[in-house]
């Protein structure tokens, strides 16, 4: 597809080019999300269940059955700008997730938190991996084995710490001491998670172990280079942006543009450009007014135009009509027991022997069952990665 049309006086059509085009899906996109959000609001349901329902909508699985629609408004030819809008919003959103997390804060939480988290996520992992087995032996057969239990597991043990962070800040309950405590649990499930996700990726490459293993050197590599080399850059472009006084444009930029490099360096090494953005947002230094004001430049365009485009990307690629018959119903529930029984009962059960009153260990154990973003973006890497087939889990996701 061209750019840019001449316009409709010269006989062009609009949408017949990229860019009006693109256009025209990011204001349907965000126009129907922000009703349904609007909408939901009375349930009190976070924006990121209006745009998953948004993307189900705008997909196959519902409006898309209209193929006149589908052709027009997002044909195949226009999908890779459209996922290449998605995966940008995508890459800085983790950026901002990793801005959100503080390791000194996390060295703060103690053992119990710790046990809380190792707990929410342990758990199920392991009932993930037992799951995957039934899942290769029927409606996943001739699947990576490896790649597949890793993925399932991951996807299944992950705590959603955006939308958990939203969730208990709507709710005011912050500062409570439930709410301190899920999200410094949540916080340590987070960084365990990628870590095994970036695993998940290595042993997914195609090629000899040793692919795998220079992979996950590599990765390593980057990190201690990223924890070596960044604390330093930008603890001295904190310094020079005192509390009061508006951050220079230019420390933004350079920080900005280090995301898309981190990015970049991690994609080429073969684990996902997301986990290069995450990296660096975790080691901004968040005291002072730098981090909040790269989280005010940043937010408002990600989290408001670029974010609902990658629901809308999956919802494309998704058919819940696809799902039929009583063995893939079975197995669809199956998926959704493992996933809320063992994190709910693994980290319920723990905070108990960690003394805590069970009403407070039961809020803390539905809380760290929040689902969100993240078990998407773990859902797409299987799918790019031929690992897992999409409709069926991305229906397991929808129904958690």
């Amino acid at each position: 597809m061209k750019a840019t049309s001449n316009g409709v006086f010269q006989g062009d059509t609009p949408l017949d080019f990229a860019l009006p085009l693109a256009i025209l899906q990011i204001c349907l996109v965000v126009a129907l999300t922000r009703a349904l959000a609007f909408v939901l609001r009375p349930m009190r349901q976070p924006r990121v269940i209006a745009e998953i329902v948004g993307g189900i909508l705008l997909g196959p699985s519902a409006l898309g059955r209209n193929h006149e629609y589908l052709n027009t408004l997002f044909p195949v030819k226009s999908l890779t700008v459209l996922d290449t809008l998605a995966n940008l919003g995508l890459l800085f959103f983790l950026f901002l997730v990793g801005l959100e997390l503080d390791p000194k804060a996390l060295k703060r939480t103690g053992k119990k938190a710790f046990a809380i988290a190792m707990a929410g996520i342990g758990l199920p992992f392991i009932m993930g991996i037992g799951t995957s087995v039934v899942l290769r032996g029927t409606i996943s057969k001739g699947v990576s084995g490896p790649p597949f239990l890793v993925f399932m597991g991951v996807a299944l043990s992950i705590t959603a710490f955006p939308v958990l962070a939203r969730i208990l800040a709507e709710l005011k309950l912050l500062t409570t001491d439930v709410g301190r405590m899920a999200m410094s649990a949540a916080a340590v499930n987070d960084i365990a998670a990628w870590i095994l996700l970036a695993l998940a990726i290595a042993l997914s490459g195609t090629g000899s172990p040793l692919v795998s293993l220079w992979v996950l050197l590599c990765g390593a590599g980057f990190v201690i280079a990223c924890v070596v080399i960044l604390p330093r850059v930008f603890a001295m472009m904190a310094q020079r942006c005192p509390d009061g006084e508006p951050v220079d444009e230019i420390y933004v930029c350079a920080t900005l543009c280090c995301v898309l490099a981190a990015g970049f360096v991690t994609d080429t090494i073969g684990i996902h450009a997301l986990f290069g953005a995450f990296v660096v947002g975790i080691l901004v230094p968040k005291e002072g007014a730098f981090a909040g004001a790269l989280v005010e430049k940043v937010e408002d365009l990600v989290s408001g135009l670029f974010l609902p485009l990658y629901f809308v990307s999956s919802g494309l690629k998704t058919n819940v009509a696809t799902i039929h018959g009583a063995q893939s119903w079975g197995l669809l529930v199956l998926v959704i027991v493992t996933a809320c029984f063992g994190k709910i009962v693994g980290t319920v059960v723990v905070s108990l022997l960690c003394k805590m009153p069970f009403q407070e260990a039961l809020a803390v154990g539905f809380l760290m069952n929040t689902k969100g973003l993240v078990e998407l973006i773990v859902l797409n890497i299987g799918r790019d990665r031929k690992v897992i087939q999409f409709p069926f889990f991305f229906s397991s996701y929808l129904f958690l």
